[in-house]
């Protein structure tokens, strides 16, 4: 093993590369994680080393968050570390999952959040969002390096990781932009690689949820190898998932009608609730065959066969009632519960020892994911418009309109004849580094180095499936009888005899034929090109010696370059229900450097900085620094500080988006508060600048040596964004242009209806850095590790113990115009709870490793800023709605893993068992509404809770080495 061997191979790979730590020549893992496969994964990684027999024997921290590593050293960056035992005895699906669970990670987006993104293609992504501050302020890095993102933010699918060479990951929770670069506001989570594996392993596992769906399966291999007399060494991964997922929400939690709706009986003044979280209700203004929701016919709706029916309405404020028959205009089971996915991915890795100091490598990874997932029934809540001369109509109808001298009447409708919607998304991502490290003697003291060029490619293809046409559909729905042949046909064919048009009945369910169908539906798609070119180095040494000890300093340097490029035919740019893409165009460029160093001040204190200089290409130079110091007056307890100042740039997206646009629905004030349909455009913006943070982390280590196994941290973080980049949602906008605001109005365009009302037509959204973000909360973290011969001489292992938890005390967004509020405890969306935690009880005893874990979730709200209320409630405002009830549960779930090992053959083989969910508790109950796609949101928050209940995962890993 070369001298710089290990110590490239461990803690944080000191950012850009191995070669950038500062470590002692030879440096090796502490005797008691050697002595125990467990025990590194177990002792919580913020804290230093475990007082006793064994630090003093190997005094050595080689996790510390700090581009800076050396022995003793502990970075005042709070740091979370996953071990690959640890993974291992969790078994779960993918590491994201699992780093998913760590309370500090709220709010990220995974193959269940991401179905419905249609337009923005993050359908079927896995990424990871720390604090609650969004997923592209978070920098996720592999063995150190950025990869390319998989969609146009950047942000990065953890599932292109090759699984089985992940050894470690490394959560610094703390402003890290000036020793990292730039997106690390809210923190780094660092996937580490096992690049010195020997041997052949691999893993075979399948599971299904108890209800039997869900089904996947997940193979997996690994090989490494030395060659060339141990100057070379090869590693290979190559995995391939697959998942069936969910269609439908089969659930009984699902069925209980759970919205929020606005109050039928409400008016300013008369002391009842403006808004009522209820059960039993429906929409009021569309049924799966049509239903006539105007004129004198109202409530007339059309089922099977174009049979005619009366809808029973029970207490009604459009666009819901509450009881009559709200079963049968219930649609919040056609999406996706879990979309389905596919994965391949294939990594490998050579590196040749040029010298005894110098070591040249290339990498390669490609990976492949498709994914597929329902989105819902398309609705048309009242709008649609159905002349009285409509061929279609059931003869009984048509006599009742031509008696009351109904011309035309509006009609609502989920559209049963149509199917679902989908969304369709498939991403291949390439990856190639090439790069050097070494070693050298300078001033009579050992520097590394290291140097690397890497090239990411991503090339996605985001399809909206079975879409309607808006202009096919509107001429299609248009049938009248041929005056020539009786027979129906488009009413634009009498004056276009060539134009194609297929009628398409809107009365009934059953009622269409294939082909018409197949007339006003597509599948309008995107070509999505992401390229990112990294050329970066960087160098760190001990510099010299002063009263206290040893200065050591890192510095280095990176260029970067972002690019986006798409296509899209132009039949698919305009003119569809959802999805009209564009293709965007753009790039950046960005140039850094920085410098880093610890300074020792005196005995048990140490001063850690960073400075960072970033050019961008589109907004010019900025500067970001870290400033902390650690004090350790007694081996049993370590303080530590940091000040800092970070950076996120504006993506991608937010700077070259040419535009997406969704249909929704809002609340529209202008006309009564009438539901409407609109067009939602988003674009980018290339005058955005940077967001800068200010930070504070403030905490504590304790390991008393009087009891010994036992660390415990508690960490403080207080974060300011100034300037962040945000957007406000169509319906503020609309609110804010009726409440006056005129700044607002401009982002709304207006047409006419068929009776000459105003109505919305679209609404645009463009980010800018007009908003204020702020978060605080404490971090806390303890493990203790109790041998069990303690307990009773004849027993063997260890028991281990480990809590992790988060107290979210303030996350809220101030745009200077709205009234900010605080998301903590709102228990739905992204708001954060108010304390999130895991806890782990882990039996350790070859050759069996039991695993019993519970994920909690506080209580919490559905705002902050409603008041709750059932009887003399205050008068309702827009900063501060009433609500009869504005409880939302918690959650207390419990998992159980279990391990075993054995020797078959020469090999060591585990077979593993895992159950999600021990208990089989079902989600809280999230309601949403009033407005929006309430109507086809399932009841809960599925970015939050347990929703597939319990989960069976089976398996077994093997390895020969």
């Amino acid at each position: 093993m070369k001298p710089y061997g290990k110590a490239r191979r461990t803690g944080l790979v000191a950012g850009a590369s191995a070669s950038a730590i500062i470590l002692s020549i030879g440096l090796a893992a502490p005797s008691y994680a050697q002595a125990s496969p467990t025990a590194e994964d177990a002792a919580p990684a913020s804290a230093p080393e475990a007082a006793g027999e064994a630090e003093r024997t190997f005094e050595a921290v080689t996790v510390t968050g700090s581009r800076i590593a050396r022995s003793g050293y502990e970075s005042p960056t709070p740091l979370t570390v996953l071990g690959e035992e640890e993974i291992s005895a969790r078994a779960p699906a993918n590491v994201a999952d699992f780093v998913n669970e760590i309370p500090s990670v709220v709010g990220s987006a995974t193959p269940a959040t991401s179905n419905l993104s249609i337009s923005s293609g993050t359908a079927g992504l896995n990424s990871i969002n720390l604090r609650s501050l969004g997923a592209n302020r978070t920098l996720v890095l592999l063995d150190g390096q950025r990869s390319v993102g998989s969609i146009i933010t950047g942000a990065v699918d953890v599932n292109t990781f090759p699984q089985g060479l992940i050894k470690n990951v490394e959560i610094v929770t703390g402003g890290a932009s000036a020793a990292y670069g730039s997106d690390a506001v809210s923190g780094v989570i660092n996937f580490i690689l096992d690049k010195e594996y020997e041997g052949f392993k691999g893993s075979v596992e399948g599971g299904q949820t108890t209800y039997g769906d869900d089904t996947g399966y997940r193979v997996n291999l690994t090989a490494g190898s030395a060659f060339g007399k141990g100057r070379g060494h090869a590693i290979f991964n190559a995995e391939i998932t697959d998942r069936e997922g969910i269609y439908g929400i089969p659930r009984d939690w699902n069925d209980g009608g759970n919205y929020v709706i606005n109050n039928p009986y409400y008016t300013p003044g008369s002391g009842a609730p403006e808004r009522l979280r209820v059960s039993n209700a429906g929409l009021s203004i569309a049924t799966p065959g049509g239903l006539i929701v105007n004129t004198d016919l109202r409530g007339t709706y059309f089922g099977v066969g174009g049979s005619v029916n009366q809808l029973a309405y029970g207490e009604t404020r459009d666009p819901w009632m509450v009881g009559g028959d709200w079963q049968y205009t219930q649609t919040n089971d056609k999406q996706s519960l879990h979309a389905d996915e596919r994965r391949k991915g294939l990594f490998g890795r050579v590196s040749w020892d040029l010298t005894d100091n110098i070591e040249v490598y290339a990498q390669a990874s490609w990976n492949k994911h498709a994914s597929l997932g329902w989105t819902g029934v398309q609705a048309n809540q009242g709008n649609v418009v159905i002349q009285s001369d409509n061929a279609f109509i059931p003869e009984s109808v048509r006599e009742q309109l031509d008696d009351l001298g109904i011309t035309s009447f509006r009609l609502g409708t989920t559209n049963a004849d149509l199917p679902l919607r989908k969304t369709d998304n498939e991403r291949e991502v390439k990856r190639y580094v090439i790069g050097a490290e070494g070693n050298f003697d300078m001033f009579q003291r050992n520097w590394n180095w290291d140097a690397y060029f890497q090239r990411g490619e991503t090339d996605a293809t985001v399809i909206a499936r079975d879409i309607t046409n808006n202009a096919r559909l509107a001429m299609a729905q248009d049938a009248v009888f041929d005056p020539n042949t009786g027979d129906i046909i488009c009413r634009s064919t009498l004056t276009d005899p060539n134009n194609g048009c297929i009628p398409f009945n809107r009365m009934g369910i059953g009622v269409n034929s294939q082909a018409a169908v197949d007339y006003i539906v597509g599948n309008p798609y995107r070509d999505d090109h992401f390229e990112q070119d990294v050329i970066a180095a960087n160098i760190a040494g001990d510099l010299m010696d002063i009263w206290a000890g040893t200065v050591s300093v890192a510095a280095g340097l990176e260029h970067r370059r972002e690019e986006v490029s798409g296509y899209v035919p132009q039949e698919y740019q305009s003119g569809w229900f959802v999805g009209n893409y564009k293709p965007s165009f753009g790039s950046y460029d960005v140039t850094e450097g920085y410098v880093e160093a610890l300074i020792p001040l005196a005995e048990g204190l140490n001063f850690n900085g960073a400075i960072r200089g970033t050019d961008y290409s589109t907004s010019g130079f900025v500067t970001t620094w870290k400033a902390g110091l650690t004090y350790e007056p007694v081996p049993d307890i370590l303080f530590r500080v940091t000040r800092s100042r970070d950076i996120r740039a504006p993506n991608l997206a937010e700077l070259f988006q040419a535009g997406s646009t969704r249909t929704n629905n809002l609340v529209d004030p202008f006309n009564g508060n009438q539901v409407v349909q609109f067009r939602e455009t988003v674009t980018g913006n290339q005058a955005l600048d940077p967001e800068e943070a200010d930070q504070w982390n403030l905490g504590f280590v304790l390991q008393p040596r009087y009891i010994p196994g036992l660390s415990f941290s508690a960490d403080y973080y207080t974060i300011e964004i100034n300037g962040s980049i945000g957007s406000v949602d169509a319906q503020t906008i609309v609110d804010r242009c009726y409440e006056g605001a005129q700044e607002y109005c401009a982002a709304i365009v207006r047409g006419q209806t068929a009776g000459g009302a105003s109505a919305i037509e679209s609404v645009s959204v463009s980010p800018f850095n007009f908003a204020t973000v702020k978060a605080r909360g404490v971090d806390l973290e303890a493990t203790y590790r109790l041998p069990m011969d303690e307990i009773v001489d004849t027993w063997e292992g260890d028991l281990i113990f480990r809590v992790m938890g988060t107290h979210y005390l303030e996350n809220y967004v101030n745009n200077g115009i709205d009234t900010p509020t605080d998301t903590v405890g709102q228990n739905i969306g992204d708001g954060p709870p108010d304390w999130l935690y895991r806890m782990s009880a882990t039996y350790d005893a070859d050759p069996w490793t039991i695993q019993l874990a519970a994920r909690a979730i506080s209580e919490g709200v559905y705002d902050n800023s409603f008041i709750e209320c059932s009887t003399a409630c205050p008068v309702s405002t827009s900063d501060n709605r009433t609500i009869n009830n504005n409880h939302i549960d918690g959650a207390f779930y419990v998992d159980l893993s279990m391990n075993y090992r054995m020797q078959i053959g020469g090999a060591e083989v585990n077979p593993f068992f895992r159950v999600t969910n021990l208990l089989n508790e079902d989600p809280a109950i999230v309601a949403y509404g009033p407005g929006g796609s309430a109507y086809g949101s399932p009841s809960t928050n599925q970015g939050l809770y347990d929703f597939l209940g319990r989960t069976f995962r089976l398996g077994f890993r093997f390895n020969f080495n």
